[in-house]
């Protein structure tokens, strides 16, 4: 079983691992720790997105390259 928990460093208190315990005993787990980046600052963090982005939004101010689809239309895309 993987489960990933996301949480702050904060939120690590002895009610955490209590479950982190419980959910697992018996068994060995690996813990791996990484910081999480704001999904935001990714999408920020080159020239070349910043440019997309802005393009996007621009274009949605704009109406333009927007497509109006009726709940009908996008369900038969997906099947």
């Amino acid at each position: 079983m993987d489960i990933t928990y996301r949480l702050k460093p904060g939120e690590l208190n002895d009610d955490f691992f209590k479950i982190l315990k419980e959910t697992f005993t018996g068994k060995a787990i690996a813990v791996t720790v990484e910081e999480i980046k704001d999904e935001t600052e990714y999408l920020l963090s080159t020239e070349a997105n910043r440019g997309h982005l802005s393009k996007a939004l621009e274009d949605v101010k704009n109406g333009s390259r927007v497509h109006a689809m009726t709940i009908g239309e996008m369900e038969a895309m997906i099947t």
